[in-house]
C-alpha cells in the first residue's frame, strides 16, 4: 500500500530500453520496492530531468512508491488506471512557429529535419519530418474521447502559464469523463515558485487512484446465507 514503505532503501537506476522502432530510451528508475510503479512522462522540448518530474519522483519516494522518468520520442498508453496531465497543450499546432520558426514546414520538407538551438547557439535537439507530421496529425479531442471511463485523469495547470494558456486545461475538462481539474493560481509553465504545491496535488491524486485500484481487486466473498434461507434447506 502507498505510504507504508518509508523505511525501505531507495535506489535510483539508469535504465536503457529499446522501443519498437529500435530507438533507445534512457530513463531513471526510482526503486522503492513497491508493487505500484508511476511512469513520469515529459512534454515537448523537455526531458526526464524536468524540475517538476524530479520533484514528483522525490515526493513519491518519500511515500514509498516507485517511479520511472525517461526521455522518449513517442507514446501510446493502454489499460492505464490513472493519468496526470501537467500543463498539457490541447491544440498541438499552436506554439510550433515560436519553437521552429515561421517557415518550419518549408524547411523540414526541404531537409527532412530541423535542428533546434538555444539562445547561446548550442544544439538542443532535432525534429524529424516524421515526428513533426505525427504531432500535427494528433488531434486531442478524439484522443480524449478514447480514454476509458474508469481511468481517472487529473489536469494541473498554472493560471499564469504564458507558454500553454490555462484555457487549454478547460478543454480537457470538457471532454474527459472521469476528470479532475486543478488550476494553481500564480503558477507559470515550469511551476517555478509552486513545486511543492504541484507535487502535493499530484501525489494526493495518485495515492487516491492506487487506493481505489487496490479496493477494486480485493477478493469478494460470497454473501453469508441468512437463517431463513438455511431453515428452508
Amino acid at each position: 500500500m502507498v505510504g507504508c514503505i518509508h523505511k525501505k532503501h531507495v535506489q535510483q537506476k539508469k535504465i536503457t530500453l529499446q522501443n519498437n522502432s529500435g530507438q533507445k530510451l534512457v530513463g531513471v528508475l526510482h526503486e522503492t520496492g513497491s508493487v505500484e510503479l508511476v511512469v513520469l512522462c515529459h512534454g515537448f522540448q523537455s526531458s526526464k530531468e524536468c524540475k517538476s518530474l524530479v520533484t514528483i519522483a522525490s515526493a513519491l519516494e518519500k511515500e514509498g512508491t516507485s517511479s520511472f522518468r525517461f526521455d522518449f520520442v513517442g507514446n501510446g498508453y493502454h489499460d492505464v488506471p490513472v493519468i496526470v496531465n501537467i500543463s498539457g497543450r490541447f491544440n498541438l499546432e499552436k506554439g510550433m512557429e515560436g519553437r521552429l520558426g515561421k517557415d518550419f514546414m518549408q524547411r523540414i520538407k526541404q531537409h527532412g529535419y530541423i535542428d533546434v538551438f538555444n539562445r547561446k547557439g548550442k544544439f538542443e535537439y532535432r525534429v524529424t519530418e516524421e515526428s513533426l507530421m505525427d504531432r500535427l496529425a494528433t488531434h486531442m479531442a478524439p484522443a480524449c474521447l478514447t480514454i476509458e471511463k474508469d481511468c481517472r485523469v487529473l489536469t494541473v495547470h498554472g493560471a499564469s502559464d504564458r507558454i500553454v494558456p490555462a484555457k487549454d486545461a478547460f478543454k480537457f475538462e470538457k471532454l474527459i469523463p472521469n476528470h479532475k481539474l486543478h488550476i494553481i493560481e500564480g503558477a507559470d509553465h515550469e511551476y517555478t515558485s509552486h513545486q511543492a504545491e504541484l507535487a502535493s496535488i499530484v501525489l494526493q491524486f495518485i495515492k487516491e487512484g492506487l487506493q481505489h485500484q487496490n479496493c477494486d481487486i480485493q477478493p469478494r466473498l460470497p454473501p453469508r446465507a441468512n437463517k431463513s434461507n438455511n431453515s428452508r434447506l
